[in-house]
């Protein structure tokens, strides 16, 4: 592949899937005797969601949100809208939120208020990949995959303008 030069591995498919592992066991643990609301946020956590809820053994119901911030840019505009928001009554229901990356914080305390507006019984994130030195608004991270630096990732679902999304590996982008 020809943009395989820009791209450097940092998480392998190994170290993914064993997180994903561990972080089911979690969920499990925690919602035994529940039946939760995931509220996956489309379109970059839609693998690692996926892949998590094979892994739990509870009853629950599933949900996608679709947010925009970036666009095509490397950087979040700040201003976030909902594309599509949930379908699923929300109200007096445990709902996890599943996030592929939280970064500046901005998109995942939107979409926070957003849920909390509609009265859920619990609210809970679950982050595949966090990436803290960029938080600009602190939010709460209930479950937390891998901590990452302050660069670009791709693959896994992460995207840069739709690209990298299919690599099962997650990646930084150089320039």
């Amino acid at each position: 592949m020809v943009f395989q030069q820009q791209l450097k591995i940092i998480i392998n498919r190994d170290e993914i899937a064993k997180a994903v592992n561990r972080l089911a066991r979690e969920i499990n643990r925690d919602y035994q005797g529940k039946h939760p609301l995931l509220v996956s946020v489309l379109r970059g956590s839609f693998m690692f969601t996926a892949d998590l809820i094979r892994q739990l053994d509870l009853p629950l119901e599933l949900d996608f949100v679709r947010l925009s911030s970036y666009g095509t840019a490397r950087e979040s505009s700040g201003r976030v809208k909902v594309v599509q928001g949930t379908k699923t009554p929300v109200k007096d229901k445990d709902v996890l939120v599943v996030e592929d990356i939280v970064d500046t914080g901005i998109t995942i305390s939107f979409l926070l208020d957003y849920l909390r507006k509609k009265q859920p019984a619990s609210l809970k994130v679950c982050t595949l990949t966090d990436k803290p030195s960029r938080r600009r608004v602190p939010v709460p991270i209930d479950y937390r995959g891998f901590t990452v630096p302050n660069k670009f990732i791709v693959g896994y679902g992460l995207d840069c303008d739709q690209r990298f999304r299919n690599l099962p590996d997650i990646y930084t982008l150089e320039d």
